[in-house]
């Protein structure tokens, strides 16, 4: 990859099949389950991530999606982009998730990376297509790290996708033991 735009999209698509791989075969439940003191669940980070999407390939760059996102709304319930309500199913989340990233795909395509927007939340304003995709690669990848963890608590399952799991080993007795191992070694220390 030798163009640079190219190059930083393919690590956004990148991302982006990492969160979707976290999602397949989860339950209704597992999707939505609570796993952290904060709240972080799977279903929610997808729903955050859309807006996300949305927000920094749209209205950023005056590319607005006509995608509703009253949960962006002033008086919105609390940290709302982050959980989906009972009436948002998993299907609808997904379905947001993936017009989300088409719309973006879209501005990607259409702009060049110096093209100029504004991101009024932010201090300095003034940003390029460019820094929006950087900033959206360290937005998805911290994302898709949460999920990583989160997808391992619920059912142990691990890795990058389906055709990279970039694990060492998937001897199960093996990775007992290391944790066992690594349990010791923090109580010693």
């Amino acid at each position: 990859m030798t163009d640079e735009k190219v190059a930083l999209q393919h690590y956004v698509r990148e991302g982006r099949e990492a969160v979707l791989w976290k999602v397949e075969g989860l339950s209704e439940y597992d999707l939505r389950r609570p796993m952290t003191p904060t709240g972080t669940n799977v279903l929610g980070v997808v729903k955050h991530l859309a807006t996300m999407e949305l927000g920094y390939f749209g209205d950023v760059f005056g590319r607005p999606s006509g995608i509703p996102t009253p949960w962006m709304e002033p008086g919105a319930e609390f940290n709302a982009d982050l959980w989906a309500a009972a009436d948002e199913s998993s299907a609808w989340v997904l379905d947001l998730y993936h017009r989300a990233c088409a719309h973006a795909d879209t501005t990607i395509d259409a702009l060049e990376l110096d093209s100029r927007g504004s991101v009024p939340w932010w201090p300095s304003g003034g940003v390029t297509l460019h820094r929006i995709l950087v900033h959206m690669i360290q937005e998805t990848g911290r994302h898709a790290g949460h999920l990583d963890i989160v997808r391992e608590l619920i059912d142990g399952a691990v890795g990058r996708g389906p055709r990279n799991d970039n694990m060492t080993t998937d001897d199960q007795q093996q990775w007992r033991d290391h944790r066992d191992r690594l349990e010791r070694i923090a109580r010693e220390a």
